[in-house]
């Protein structure tokens, strides 16, 4: 198979492509075929010119962290859940892979996610002392739970943000993550409910077409519509 890659040496290079050759079973994930790639010393494209190893941010490898989040044959994805299997369909036998396109490249497939968390800091989308509503009956209180353990799974990946149809730099909309993180804020402190309400109001609801796109790469399988009805109402 040929591996193809958009590659960028700095954060301020030209971007280019590179292809690769690469021999590797169908159950191989992304993540795994990029350092079969980078395995040797002497690494050389489909040409024989040497080269040097292909940029990639990953921890876990269990699509957890979110770090190898990329572009793979044209959709946002984590690497290290894409396996090669269900890439190579219908006489395919090359597989393209680039970054993120809305954020910041560092290096190869390393992307700047730094506008994700300073946007949390600005709106001071955190919990701070957990304080309920008192007058929540435990019944009430259960529904809640459920919805706030799924959204507290956001791996702050970028995937949602990469599809999004609004999202461009994040200066004024803040994207999918932001309004969970709105619904987890609002429910866990009732306290910070009035400034979270006005904060979602001007950095999502005002702009968020509802595509829902960002429920459809949504690695952790986040409900973004439920946290949305959930602050609407």
């Amino acid at each position: 198979m040929k591996v193809k890659v958009l590659r960028q040496a700095t954060p301020f290079s030209e971007s280019y492509w590179e292809t690769f050759n690469a021999d590797v079973s169908g159950e191989t994930s992304v993540a795994a075929l990029i350092d079969y790639i980078n395995y040797n010393d002497d690494i050389v494209d489909e040409t024989g010119k040497p080269t040097t190893r292909i940029g990639l941010e990953c921890s876990c490898l269990q699509g957890v962290c979110g770090s190898c989040a990329m572009v793979i044959n044209g959709a946002p994805s984590l690497a290290c859940e894409t396996f090669v299997k269900d890439l190579l369909k219908d006489g395919k036998d090359t597989i393209t892979i680039k970054p993120l396109q809305k954020f910041p490249v560092i290096h190869d497939l390393v992307i700047d996610r730094s506008v994700i968390f300073e946007n949390l800091k600005k709106t001071s989308m955190f919990i701070g002392k957990y304080n309920p509503p008192e007058k929540q009956n435990s019944k009430k209180k259960n529904k809640e739970f459920e919805h706030q353990y799924t959204t507290a799974k956001c791996l702050k990946c970028g995937l949602c943000l990469e599809v999004c149809p609004n999202y461009t730099s994040g200066e004024g909309f803040f994207g999918a993550l932001f309004a969970n993180d709105c619904y987890m804020v609002s429910s866990r402190n009732t306290d910070k409910k009035p400034e979270v309400k006005k904060q979602y109001a001007k950095h999502f609801a005002a702009t968020c077409s509802k595509s829902l796109s960002c429920m459809d790469v949504c690695p952790m399988k986040i409900q973004t519509i439920a946290s949305m009805a959930k602050m609407n109402r």
